[in-house]
């Protein structure tokens, strides 16, 4: 299904783990989804032109203003997908789901874990970040079908946190999201997370010319904390095998 493609909804006795979605290489590569909130329309494409001129492919906009859908549309309509991944935040019921879908959004995310909001987008046959903030969230939505699960509010518990959780989870992705800073966020995935979720330090008020800026520092950031994190990984496989 295309950006402008129609919905084929699948019936719900065939939903199952075995239909989960890969995190779109769009999020996992540069490890950045980044958060449009609230943002005018008007300007939304100026955004996601200095986020790609940045290095970050996917944007969230989120389903909190009236003219969010709208401004779903205006990006489907100017950016290819293979430039930009569109994806719907706050998506809080079933119904708000398919709405996103049909305006063009590519992957949803939501604040809390609703069992019938993940088992609505697999139906829709996109990725679904749903959040949680506990162990057994964090499980619950991984078995439920998430692409990978969106911690919230991640500033309540810091990178430690994330790392915890690569012992009993480390098939689960982390996306760490809210009060994430760009200079936080090595830290977070230096920890273990997938890809960081990140609003007003990277977006702001919305000015093109400082939203590439943090864009390309958030990036070569990540960049640099996934050496380190695999640099680390091999010196301690390197004690294990002595």
């Amino acid at each position: 299904m295309d950006q402008r493609g129609t919905l084929a909804v699948i019936e719900p006795a065939q939903r199952t783990t075995d239909r989960r979605l890969a995190l779109p290489a769009r999020i996992a590569e540069p490890g950045v989804i980044a958060i449009a909130r609230r943002l005018d329309p008007a300007v939304v494409a100026g955004v996601a032109d200095a986020l790609i001129r940045g290095g970050v492919g996917a944007v969230e906009i989120t389903l909190d203003t009236g003219t969010a859908l709208a401004s779903i549309r205006t990006l489907r309509d100017r950016f290819d997908e293979s430039d930009l991944l569109i994806g719907a935040g706050t998506v809080l019921d079933a119904p708000s789901a398919e709405e996103a879908v049909r305006a063009g959004a590519r992957f949803l995310v939501t604040p809390t874990f609703d069992e019938r909001v993940v088992h609505a987008a697999v139906d829709l046959g996109v990725p679904i970040l749903p959040g949680a903030f506990t162990p057994t969230e964090i499980h619950a939505a991984w078995r439920s079908g998430a692409t990978a699960v969106k911690l919230f509010p991640a500033s309540a518990v810091g990178p430690a946190f994330v790392s915890e959780m690569g012992g009993p989870f480390p098939e689960i992705p982390l996306v760490p999201t809210g009060g994430v800073t760009v200079e936080w966020a090595a830290d977070f995935i230096i920890a273990g997370a997938a890809a960081v979720g990140m609003g007003g330090g990277l977006v702001g008020t919305g000015d093109p010319a400082t939203v590439e800026e943090r864009a390309r520092y958030l990036v070569a950031s990540i960049r640099e904390a996934r050496t380190a994190r695999a640099d680390r990984a091999a010196r301690r496989a390197g004690v294990d095998r002595a």
